[in-house]
């Protein structure tokens, strides 16, 4: 089944998410090799691709896993998280109508 996951950035996220990002990316393109991966991506914190300074507010991934339970276990150990990007992180299941 399809799930979305939410991370939630704490303010001033932006320098921690720097450091981080090559290990989230590498999960992420892990899922997508597996076939796994529908969707990722930052929220910008602005109304721009490229923030700068502004930073981000969080991130959106929609991704395929046996249950519920496996997916909150992924989301939680996001290096996002570790590194103190995240605040929180949400996982909901998806039903996927479109595309």
């Amino acid at each position: 089944m399809w799930y979305l996951i939410i991370g939630t950035d704490v303010e001033n996220s932006l320098e921690n998410r720097m450091v981080a990002r090559p290990a989230h990316l590498a999960r992420l393109q892990a899922l997508a090799e597996s076939g796994r991966l529908k969707i990722a991506g930052p929220l910008p914190a602005i109304d721009s691709e490229n923030p700068g300074q502004a930073g981000f507010t969080g991130s959106v991934m929609i991704a395929s896993f046996e249950n519920l339970q496996q997916a909150q276990a992924w989301a939680l150990e996001d290096p996002y998280l570790e590194a103190g990007v995240y605040a929180k992180v949400e996982v909901r299941p998806f039903k996927l109508v479109l595309p």
